[in-house]
């Protein structure tokens, strides 16, 4: 796909990995539609942006808010081509701790966000996608979801977590396969350790100690070095039921 056509929806488009992945979207000549709960975060990025971008205050767990918001995002872009998700919370915890067993519902809502609130998205643009004329290879749509590192190498504390981003990775060839005869194609990017608002409470010594764990090169990732990689899955067709790890080699220890 040409990157001057994508008619994008961006799960958590208002900070962190989305928010570089719409403004990529947008200075290479395309369209984005920024889908997040962060209203003042959003509002302000679509400002920034111009008329390529509008925001849309979204739950993306909430099905019926969803589908509205998709079929409204698509009518204000002329079409749908692209869905980046991004959209995602780490609340971390033991799942026995000196308070005792971890809260199910702390589980279920991370597992809500990451997962369920992924597919929502997916199950949604993937119809509108089925739409679409197909371009000259015959493809309809790209869908790229964002996994993680943590999906193979959870740390403590990260059950939920890895649990919610191995799904997100499982579910990529399921979905790809699935999709082919419509000409829609499915990866995920699974992010090492990225500078994004996640580790802004951080002191400077936290995150250089964290960035020595790096192979190469040894600093924490930048968001839209994740927005150039979606950028490429977007141009590159052969690109398809995967999941790329973007984290100069770490592989991450129990703790």
């Amino acid at each position: 796909m040409n990157k001057a056509q994508v008619k994008a929806i961006v799960t958590g488009g208002a900070s962190g990995l989305g928010k570089a992945t719409v403004q990529n979207v947008i200075q290479s000549g395309g369209m984005a539609a920024i889908f997040d709960l962060n209203e003042e975060k959003g509002e302000a990025l679509a400002a920034e942006l111009g008329k390529g971008a509008a925001f849309f205050r979204t739950d993306v767990t909430d099905p019926e808010e969803t589908e509205q918001n998709l079929a409204a995002a698509r009518h204000w872009m002329g079409g749908l081509n692209t869905v980046i998700n991004c959209a995602g919370i780490g609340t971390p915890g033991k799942v026995v701790s000196k308070n005792g067993p971890l809260p199910l519902e702390q589980f279920e809502k991370v597992l809500k966000v990451n997962l369920t609130g992924t597919f929502n998205v997916i199950r949604l643009a993937a119809a509108f996608m089925q739409q679409n004329e197909p371009d000259a290879q015959g493809e309809q749509g790209v869908i790229v979801n964002t996994a993680s590192v943590a999906a193979f190498e959870g740390q403590i504390g990260q059950a939920a977590y890895s649990a919610s981003k191995g799904g997100v990775a499982a579910m990529t060839l399921p979905l790809a396969r699935e999709f082919a005869s419509a000409g829609i194609r499915v990866m995920a990017i699974a992010p090492g350790l990225i500078d994004t608002p996640m580790f802004e409470g951080l002191p400077a010594a936290a995150k250089e100690t964290l960035a020595q764990g790096v192979p190469f090169p040894k600093r924490l990732g930048r968001p839209e070095e994740y927005a150039m990689l979606v950028q490429h899955i977007i141009e590159n067709p052969l690109l398809n039921g995967e999941v790329i790890r973007l984290d100069g080699a770490i592989r991450m220890q129990p703790k």
